[in-house]
């Protein structure tokens, strides 16, 4: 012990033995704060004049001459110094109280309900009962296959349910179809309805769907070309909506059957054709569905679209390209591909939608259907009266979006 050097406490100038300051190190601060105060010992003050004044830094106090220099406050005991009482006190975490929580991640049952209730009412209106319940079912029945799908796979339910119901928004609120001539639609048997083709796409079959169905509660059911049934998920869909294929068996058994059958002889010529050739009908192939009318008997409705030729104005083609995949063509629009998706939003045309007067071809005798002047004549007169309609209604029409 006589070779070990003694280092007093609070020695200066040696690094982790202390600085000698009367003041706590941020260290020490934040330790106090987590730890419980602890009463101070009166500290106490030096003589005037002695050296631990000097070196402590403070000025000595003069006594008063009627009494001590730093009285006691009221209710302060002699022994503890005025410092005391204004020093800042540490600051302590806020204390955390633990509620009582739901078994169930503390949101009550009652709440959940209710917030399903809000939704429900929000989503369905004020049938939202009833309609939640058909919306059970339905899925019901679509998981257990407790649903009707005829010999050509028209699916009613989906039609209704999905399809129409997609559809209809466009109809009403973008295009403002108004429809005229819905009385000469028969309300039961085989009938066919026989329209002009346009728009670049074919929208206005399924617009005329939706017309049609929600005019007169059928379903409207369409030929369709060999080229929709071969695409991968349209073509299902197709089917499922009501479309067949365009041939006179199919049509024949569907008019023989009630049907009401939907047919658009222009074909891709009537809605590939340039903007500048827009409300020029194209020739209206063979007579096909002439002869499938006359050979059952049923009548034919003339309809004329108005408003299909402006949703996509087609100005230019890519045969090459089109070639190389298979289809039709490649429209060019003032948008398309330019804006890229935002060039396949078709605009807000103002639609018409006319069914003129009944062509009956019940009265013409039998093996009519196999004279080709007959058909013919048939076919040329449902032509000029469908072109004649769209004349009449391009003329009522105050603008092209009003």
């Amino acid at each position: 012990m006589g070779d070990a050097e003694v280092i007093p406490l609070g020695t200066r100038g040696k690094p982790g033995r202390g600085t000698g300051s009367g003041k706590p190190s941020s260290a020490a601060r934040s330790l106090a704060g987590s730890a419980p105060s602890r009463p101070k010992a009166p500290r106490a003050t030096p003589a005037p004049g002695s050296a631990d004044a000097a070196d402590s830094g403070e000025s000595p106090t003069i006594p008063d001459q009627h009494g001590p220099a730093n009285p006691p406050a009221s209710g302060r005991t002699s022994g503890e110094s005025a410092t005391e009482e204004t020093a800042p006190q540490p600051s302590r975490a806020p204390r955390l109280v633990v509620e009582d929580r739901e078994p169930t991640g503390g949101i009550p049952v009652g709440d959940w309900l209710h917030a399903l209730t809000t939704a429900a009412l929000e989503v369905f209106g004020d049938r939202w009962e009833q309609r939640l319940a058909e919306l059970l079912a339905f899925l019901r029945r679509r998981v257990t296959g407790e649903f009707e799908v005829d010999e050509y796979g028209f699916d009613a339910e989906v039609t209704e349910r999905f399809l129409l119901a997609a559809v209809r928004p466009l109809a009403q609120k973008w295009f403002r179809v108004e429809v005229r001539g819905a009385e000469n639609i028969p309300t039961d048997g085989g009938a066919l309805v026989v329209s002009n083709h346009s728009g670049t796409l074919p929208v206005d079959g399924l617009v005329t769907m939706v017309s049609v169905h929600d005019s007169t509660g059928r379903h409207l059911r369409p030929l369709g070309a060999d080229l929709v049934f071969r695409m991968p998920v349209i073509g299902e869909m197709a089917r499922k909506g009501g479309a067949t294929l365009a041939c006179n068996e199919d049509a024949q058994r569907m008019l023989a059957g009630g049907e009401l059958v939907g047919v658009w002889p222009e074909g891709f010529k009537g809605i590939g054709k340039p903007y500048s050739d827009r409300y020029k009908l194209q020739r209206f192939g063979r007579g096909g569905f002439v002869s499938a009318a006359i050979r059952t008997g049923v009548p034919i409705i003339p309809c004329s679209v108005v408003g299909a030729e402006e949703i996509y104005p087609l100005v230019g083609n890519v045969p090459s390209l089109a070639r190389l995949l298979g289809v039709p063509y490649i429209p060019i629009t003032p948008f398309f591909p330019l804006l890229g998706p935002l060039g396949m939003v078709p605009l807000p045309s103002k639609w018409l939608i006319e069914f003129g007067e009944p062509i009956r071809t019940d009265a013409y005798d039998e093996g009519a259907a196999d004279d080709p002047m007959l058909v013919f004549n048939v076919t040329d007169q449902v032509r000029e009266t469908v072109q004649q309609t769209l004349y009449t209604l391009l003329m009522q029409r105050r603008s092209v979006f009003y």
